[in-house]
């Protein structure tokens, strides 16, 4: 069935809409209409081609989520070699690169076009009849690789050009970056789940762009700024340079919002000791900043050698790295319980900065690293990122030199140390009474679906505290109106407004009191999920982790996590005071009634035709059953369906009792399911 010619209409208005949309919000950072109305638009988008399949193009902005895997890049060969910058690091090198211009121009001064010098991956992009069809990074200089569609994947990248005036085809010379706040947001995400973090931001953004998976580079935070030319037909080009990137903001390709022209040598030093100031709170990595001879006619006479152009040096920052000794290691209990090990280091200068501890992020980069005290090390430093060890230098390893090991126990309160999944963080477990974690208790504690203390804020909470009235959540219930008045913005009035809250909270349920404990994975579903399971605090406080782990909704890590917390002392001393200072919740009689199964154990073998075993487990769980997989002497059933397996041999063996499927249905009709 042939489209509709109104259909392709619009299919082409919404992409040009877009497009500018995306231009004005990730180039120009100046949005023009509302996220849900951009929302909008692209389903309305996405609802067409998936109607019309047939006007799926490369370059609609639909298609950036990324194309299939790729199992290997293809060679590009450079039109116009992609050079390399000679490097400057003093003013005198500076000034003598000036003087060369100008003594090969005949001239006494040259205006430059100055900018940001990005620490990030240089890229050339080729568009032809305003449509981006190939991408490649620098390589050799000679040859890249192709890397097209992880490029298209990056939102700043126009797919297709603004505008008009364009070439029919030409090249666009940038850097692919990764700005600072999505670097750390990245490395965050990596450690959460395990994975190996990212040594500074050039490295995550080659490591994201080099991916073979096209979809894991377009849920990673790219950047992109064009700073020059490839491939570009002579009588197209501006007199300059500085207006050849004007032109390609106005196509929608975005360029440094700080590059500018200044006049001569002073000119440039004077640019550059600006960004050096501004160098740390730039959103992204700079390691130095870039002069080039404005005018393209002197480009051309100054001509090249043969690795870099004569018209262009890299003015480079001071070095973010520096070589140094771990003298000690730290262990840091962050406000959720977290423990980092931090490096004590011997004090060195970074970047003009001081640096005397950087931190090793957990055990598992410590392990990776091989970091021992005593290593001498390579510490970076880059923007408002804390210092990070990047590597050991084993060469210089003493012979006393002392591995790193994870405590056993909190270096704060004491308490058992847990591991999260997959080993890579570890925790404190003694969250209700670890001075560390007060806050954060203490705030979650009074949170409105826990025991929803009204008028206990954060601000109040930081002056309970710096004022030693409080030193778990259980000291709450002694405060006294007195005290509370004499705290700040607080009065009479408040103070007895906190009282009643606080005496109104005391009447709860075992699902909110649970939820408020604040155990690590438990939140108000599987709150309540365990309340009415076990009915009472000490039945669940009593369970083990292969009791906690069968029930549907907690598993194994969870159960972990709840053995763990009521393994602690100092955590039973709290609900202790708490109950002592009159939190208490109805029984749950429902759940607390004797269960008909209770204790018993089952073995599902072969196929049910009246349930899924999904259901038949649920069922016997309901009743107090246990589910297990494997049989054992301690098995009281094994339930065979059709086609049973090698368990129901090994259950006539031990002699334990087989249901058939009747059998197990009659068992449960007694039982009352």
């Amino acid at each position: 069935m042939a489209v509709p010619e109104a259909i392709r209409r619009r299919v082409e208005q919404l992409r040009r809409e877009i497009e500018y949309h995306n231009y004005r919000y990730y180039v120009l950072d100046s949005p023009v209409i509302s996220d849900a109305e951009y929302d909008a638009l692209m389903a309305e988008l996405r609802r067409l081609e998936e109607q019309y399949p047939e006007l799926v193009t490369p370059d609609s902005p639909t298609q950036r989520v990324g194309a299939p895997p790729s199992e290997a890049f293809a060679p590009v060969r450079h039109e116009v070699p992609m050079l390399s910058l000679d490097n400057a690091f003093t003013d005198e090198e500076v000034r003598a690169f000036d003087r060369r211009v100008r003594e090969h121009l005949g001239v006494e001064r040259v205006d430059y076009s100055c900018e940001p010098k990005l620490d990030g991956l240089a890229i050339s992009i080729l568009y032809e009849n305003g449509r981006l069809t190939r991408a490649a990074t620098r390589g050799d200089g000679f040859t890249g690789e192709d890397v097209t569609a992880n490029v298209r994947t990056i939102r700043t990248v126009p797919l297709r050009l603004l505008g008009a005036g364009w070439p029919e085809r030409f090249e666009v010379r940038g850097e692919v970056f990764m700005p600072i706040e999505g670097f750390e947001r990245l490395n965050r995400w990596t450690l959460r789940h395990g994975e190996k973090v990212f040594a500074n931001p050039r490295n995550a953004a080659a490591g994201s762009l080099r991916q073979l998976d096209p979809k894991i580079t377009a849920q990673r935070p790219l950047d992109f700024y064009a700073y020059g030319h490839g491939v570009f037909p002579r009588e197209k080009l501006p007199d300059t340079h500085h207006e050849l990137l004007d032109r390609f903001l106005s196509w929608g390709i975005p360029v440094s919002p700080l590059r500018e022209v200044v006049q001569g040598v002073e000119g440039c030093l004077r640019y550059y000791r600006r960004m050096l100031e501004r160098r740390d709170s730039l959103p992204y990595e700079a390691d130095g900043v870039v002069y080039k001879v404005n005018r393209f006619q002197w480009q051309e006479r100054l001509g090249y050698t043969a690795r870099a152009p004569r018209w262009a040096v890299a003015h480079k920052f001071p070095a973010h790295e520096a070589t140094t000794v771990v003298e000690a290691v730290e262990v840091q209990v962050g406000r959720t319980g977290i423990l980092t090990p931090v490096a004590k280091l011997r004090p060195v200068q970074v970047g003009g900065v001081t640096v005397s501890s950087a931190t090793l992020h957990n055990f598992e980069e410590v392990k990776r690293k091989d970091i021992r005290v005593g290593d001498t090390v390579i510490v970076r430093r880059a923007g408002e990122v804390i210092p990070e060890v990047v590597k050991v230098i084993v060469e210089k390893r003493p012979p006393d030199a002392k591995p790193v090991e994870p405590p056993e126990r909190c270096p704060v309160c004491g308490a058992e140390v847990v591991a999260d999944p997959g080993g890579t963080l570890i925790r404190c477990s003694g969250g209700l009474y670890c001075p560390a974690q007060r806050k954060a208790a203490i705030k979650h504690f009074a949170s409105r679906r826990a025991m929803d203390i009204q008028g206990l804020g954060e601000k109040l909470i930081d002056q309970l505290l710096e004022k030693g009235l409080v030193r778990d959540v259980a000291d709450l219930y002694h405060l006294t109106a007195e005290q509370l008045a004499r705290l700040e913005r607080m009065g009479p009035k408040s103070a007895q407004n906190l009282i009643e809250a606080l005496e109104k909270s005391k009447h709860t349920t075992l699902a909110r009191f649970l939820y408020a404990l604040g155990i690590r994975e438990v939140g108000e579903v599987t709150a309540q999920i365990l309340a009415d399971r076990f009915g009472s605090l000490e039945r669940l406080m009593e369970a083990d982790e292969a009791e906690l782990a069968r029930i549907p909704g907690i598993g194994p890590v969870v159960a972990k996590h709840i053995v763990a917390f009521f393994r602690q002392p100092h955590n039973l001393e709290v609900i202790e005071k708490l109950r002592r200072a009159g939190v208490h919740w109805e029984a749950e009689e429902k759940a607390a009634a004797p269960k008909p199964l209770a204790g018993k154990r089952f073995v599902f073998t072969g196929t049910l035709s009246s349930m899924s075993r999904e259901e038949a487990k649920r069922r016997v769980e309901d009743l107090g059953g246990h589910v297990t997989n494997s049989v054992s002497k301690k098995t009281d059933y094994v339930v065979a369906g059709e086609n049973p397996g090698s368990k129901l041999d090994k259950a006539k063996q031990l002699g334990v009792k087989i249901l058939d499927e009747a059998e197990f249905l009659a068992l449960l009709r007694q039982a009352g399911a």
